[in-house]
């Protein structure tokens, strides 16, 4: 195992499991660790590894902020929200890059059902020419045509995907098909 592959794992567990498994967390200002279950809401408070309830009332939190809690069911508050938002999507490879050329459904055509066709009758290519109607009706109804779209993105995976999408033999190893 390299040092980063271990390193990486090492912090995954050390920061990521925890704070992922036990929920949103804060110090009370007078001393104790909150902990709110994302699924229920249900806040506990942590003193010198005693954990209880958290009881009924609002709490001041070391940052100033406050914490409700209702029957033991935490109300939850800005930093519990922005703790459960879901982080952004990644940037694909394919989003605000201009198509030069060929778009990648064309190559993709192109590389499954041959230059001159030779290979228009297999599966392959049928699922090509699908994806090119495809990224061609998103390019014409975006307001620049020609930025990749979403399709133009699948095509690039399937373009490296040579297990599903092989290439198709030059025009003079095909027989007819």
């Amino acid at each position: 195992m390299s040092l980063k592959t271990w390193l990486t794992a090492a912090m995954t567990t050390v920061f990521l499991l925890p704070a992922l498994a036990g929920g949103w967390t804060s110090t009370l200002e007078d001393g104790g660790t909150v902990t709110v279950d994302p699924e229920t809401n249900r806040a506990t408070v942590n003193r010198n590894g005693v954990v209880t309830p958290l009881w009924d009332g609002t709490h001041r939190l070391q940052d100033g902020s406050s914490l409700i809690s209702n029957h033991g069911i935490a109300v939850p508050n800005a930093s519990i929200i922005e703790s459960r938002r879901p982080p952004p999507p990644e940037t694909e490879e394919w989003q605000d890059v201009n198509i030069i050329g060929y778009s990648p459904c064309e190559q993709l055509v192109r590389q499954v059902c041959g230059q001159q066709g030779q290979c228009a009758g297999t599966e392959a290519c049928t699922l090509t020419h699908q994806l090119l109607e495809m990224e061609t009706q998103e390019r014409n109804d975006s307001s620049n045509r020609n930025l990749m779209t979403y399709t133009s993105g699948q095509c690039l995976k399937a373009i490296r995907d040579r297990e599903n999408f092989a290439p198709c033999p030059p025009p003079d190893t095909v027989e007819n098909k």
